[in-house]
């Protein structure tokens, strides 16, 4: 559906502006054919927007004990502008449970993966929806054929779930304007682009929910957001803009977290302070330890006090720590990491994640993942500074990727004449500005800082739940980072109860360790008892 907005008043303004620049352009052309293609214009600006396709199927899945029937909704949504103007169309899957009384007032729960440039195929099919792909984790997945499972863990017992894929992923694109169609010749004009930035991707998920609880009447429905890597400083800003235009959420499920980017600047000593605790459970895992402890957690909760402590002292020292302060922190360093204490200490004790990655199996000859440690991989040029390849993305992509293309069609019955977009190129041409809350001088800043976005929502509405998850064996999110994060949201201690922050043994994608989707799907549960009682 299309609303027009232009007043007459406006319409005439802008055909005042418009024929004196054709007739300057074209200075043969009759009154006649001037007015042509002003009216021509006029009509592709107000083209209708694109029909909002859905397909519903029904389906069953066994959940805890007992069988859920639910219905499966494939389609898109149209949101539009400040004008009333058709913007974009956003595809989503949504799983709404059937045979529910008060079903409009069932919690409903936005998912999302990052990127950014990211479709949400990896939460979809390996995490909480009803059907779950089995992989080989922490091992390769090999190639096809790919099994679809019914997901025993899925939150459609809890919660009605929505999976939306950013602006220029999966179906989702923006809608051209006047703008893209006259630059339509342009190589580089993409209408997706205007929505590839921090607060342009907030605002755009943003009238997304507005559209959604709209449509299927959930305006009084119990809401929670679930994000995934960037979907995670997605959520701190969604969550406040939902509040900031009268949508208040029950909960926020942030899935390996980054919540401050400016901690990862060169020159900045925090990010290596932030690493070692992953670093040491890593070495843990594959048995790089001098002194291996039996147990992990508590074993960890030295080496936070020694990165928070000695390690962060040392560092900030600069050229200045004295030879004898930095042979101890590199003994410390190999004690809690594995490697040895001549690399460390020609690392100038500062091992950024990649140089780890490549270091700690190099004896073996094989690397480490990047968001899960866990895996291995073997490269071309065992001498070489960094890893070639991340094995626990190449180990699962060509999974998933098939997988979703498949159920798409043949569980779904959705079809495209358009190839699905598991991944953009939006990173690349990102705007990461983001204007935090509060009018201080420094109102706008360069690059995502969602920490107050995050507190203040909670401040505002002090029933707001939070729930952190986190793996140990992440080298894309470090779990430390997380933590300090999230003692830095500026809260009370009575709201600081309203944050819960799990660990879990595999890496960013917890979900592909099956033992820790069990369990986070255990802890889900009660989060969502607390957040929605019903």
């Amino acid at each position: 559906m299309y609303r027009k907005t232009v007043s007459i008043v406006l319409a005439t303004t802008l055909l005042a502006f418009l024929v004196p620049t054709v007739v300057a352009a074209d200075h043969g052309k009759s009154d006649e054919s001037v007015k042509a293609e002003v009216q021509k214009s006029d009509r592709e600006k107000s083209a209708p927007a694109p029909t909002e396709k859905a397909v519903t199927t029904s389906h069953s899945v066994q959940i805890g004990g007992r069988s859920i029937a639910y219905k499966a909704t494939v389609g898109t949504l149209t949101i539009r502008n400040d004008k009333g103007e058709p913007d974009a169309s956003v595809f989503y899957v949504a799983y709404t449970a059937d045979g529910v009384k008060d079903a409009d007032r069932r919690p409903v729960t936005f998912l999302y993966n990052g990127g950014p440039g990211s479709s949400s195929i990896w939460l979809h099919l390996g995490s909480f929806g009803p059907m779950r792909i089995e992989t080989a984790s922490p091992d390769a997945t090999p190639p096809a054929p790919y099994h679809l499972i019914p997901n025993a863990d899925s939150l459609l017992d809890k919660t009605d779930l929505v999976f939306i894929d950013a602006i220029g992923t999966g179906y989702s694109k923006g809608l051209p304007t006047a703008k893209d169609k006259k630059d339509e010749k342009d190589k580089d004009a993409n209408p997706d682009k205007r929505f590839w930035g921090t607060d342009e991707d907030i605002d755009a998920f943003g009238r997304f929910v507005q559209r959604y609880i709209t449509v299927n009447n959930r305006w009084n429905s119990p809401k929670f957001l679930f994000g995934e890597s960037y979907g995670t400083p997605r959520s701190a800003g969604l969550v406040k803009w939902l509040q900031d235009n009268g949508i208040a959420c029950n909960g926020v499920v942030l899935l390996s977290s980054i919540l401050n980017y400016a901690e990862h600047l060169p020159g900045l000593d925090i990010n290596y302070v932030n690493y070692l605790p992953s670093y040491a459970a890593i070495a843990w895992y594959h048995d790089k330890l001098p002194n291996k402890p039996a147990t992990l957690e508590p074993f960890l909760t030295q080496v936070r006090d020694f990165a928070r402590g000695d390690y962060q002292v040392a560092l900030s020292k600069g050229a200045a720590l004295p030879d004898t302060e930095r042979d101890a922190i590199a003994e410390k360093l190999h004690m809690y990491t594995g490697l040895s204490v001549a690399y460390i200490k020609e690392a100038n004790l500062r091992v950024n994640p990649s140089r780890f990655r490549k270091e700690l199996l190099r004896d073996e000859g094989h690397t480490l993942g990047r968001y899960d440690a866990r895996f291995e991989g073997v490269d071309e040029d065992a001498a070489g500074e960094n890893p070639e390849t991340d094995p626990s993305d190449t180990g699962i992509a060509g999974a998933f990727t098939a997988a979703f293309n498949e159920y798409l069609v043949r569980d779904l019955h959705y079809t495209s004449d358009v190839p699905y977009k598991v991944g953009s190129s939006a990173i690349r041409s990102w705007d990461w500005k983001h204007k935090v809350p509060g009018s201080g001088w420094m109102s706008t800043v360069p690059l995502p800082i969602m920490v107050g976005d995050l507190g203040a929502a909670m401040r505002e509405n002090p029933h707001l739940k939070v729930l952190s998850a986190n793996g140990w064996f992440d080298l894309a999110t470090p779990f430390f980072a997380t933590e300090y994060d999230l003692a830095h949201l500026g809260i009370d201690a009575k709201l600081r109860q309203n944050v819960t922050i799990d660990y879990y043994p595999s890496g960013h994608m917890v979900y592909l360790n099956v033992d820790a989707l069990k369990q986070f799907k255990a802890d889900l549960a009660k989060f969502y008892d607390s957040a929605a009682p019903r």
